[in-house]
């Protein structure tokens, strides 16, 4: 059975972001308001619910304010803002390499989330290429991790975002990084590395365990000197932290890591020392079109010098 499409928002976006739509539950609540203090308080606190009615904030899909003493009905839709945890700015920008009707390729800057998560929301590429180009509608079409710097594509038209999405879930996208990491005279390289990894949720750093193979990347080295190497990696799969684990299974973690080998605790930011990972390359045949793209990142790894 096919999804119903979501009902267009009566609230514009905030800051690049979506509001929240709420379907009210079966229940026996005699109110809006009561229904929301329950579902709320203990995370915003009562006052800030209430607070949150008395200016409107809750809206219906007419766009409408929703009055806390309106009696409750179950199934239908309200409208809202979440609001905005502090965030520190990313003080790098984002670099267009292609854009066109249908996709948007950038040069996402270490530590930038692609997409709003956890505490990273309006400090997102997501979020700031909505802003800053005008593109509301704007989709990722994969994602790349927050530490990791280099190309990321979105998809500017909706109803292209399947078939650009796809291609990164058929792994039908050949990619390239670069690190820069310590350099080993004796580890022979080039060399496929297999193995299982797991990440569980709550546990900051992937792990590797015996079984079955689940990941594959391509390891070799580009060049070295002063006891760092340039490498250059091709992922087959793309399990989470894959290649900062097979880099370190190597012995050769990649520079700055902060969760590889060791996890260092939570603290600052420090934008003098990004992990040395690099998205260097995309290629694929677009969907569309049928023509074959590549696209090179323009961004240049600090750590070799």
């Amino acid at each position: 059975m096919r999804r119903r499409p979501k009902p267009p928002s009566p609230l514009p976006q905030r800051d690049g972001i979506d509001p929240v739509r709420l379907r009210l539950p079966e229940g026996d609540w005699r109110s809006v308001r009561e229904h929301l203090v329950e579902r709320f308080g203990g995370a915003l606190g009562v006052a800030v619910v209430e607070a949150m009615l008395r200016d409107g904030r809750f809206v219906g899909d007419d766009g409408a304010a929703v009055r806390g003493d309106e009696a409750y009905a179950a199934g239908r839709a309200l409208w809202y803002h979440r609001d905005f945890p502090a965030e520190q700015p990313v003080p790098f920008g984002i670099g267009v390499v292609h854009r066109d009707e249908r996709i948007l390729v950038v040069d996402k800057p270490h530590f930038l989330a692609t997409m709003p998560r956890g505490r990273h929301v309006t400090e997102t590429a997501l979020a700031r290429l909505r802003r800053e180009l005008d593109l509301p509608a704007l989709q990722p079409a994969h994602r790349l991790d927050r530490l990791t710097a280099g190309l990321v594509m979105f998809v500017v038209e909706p109803r292209y975002r399947g078939a650009y999405q796809g291609l990164f879930r058929d792994r039908l996208v050949g990619k390239e990084y670069e690190a820069v990491a310590p350099y080993d005279p004796s580890l022979a390289l080039p060399v496929t590395v297999r193995s299982r990894i797991v990440k569980e949720r709550g546990v900051l750093a992937a792990y590797e365990e015996e079984g079955e193979p689940n990941s594959e990347s391509r390891i070799e080295l580009l060049e070295h000197r002063g006891g760092l190497g340039r490498y250059r990696l091709r992922p087959a799969t793309g399990r989470t932290h894959q290649l900062r684990v097979h880099m370190n299974r190597l012995g050769v973690p990649i520079l700055y890591d902060p969760l590889f080998p060791v996890v260092l605790d939570d603290g600052p930011e420090d934008f003098q020392r990004p992990l040395q990972l690099l998205a260097r390359a995309l290629e694929f045949t677009d969907p569309v079109t049928g023509r074959p793209l590549r696209f090179e990142s323009r961004l240049r790894l600090s750590g070799l010098g």
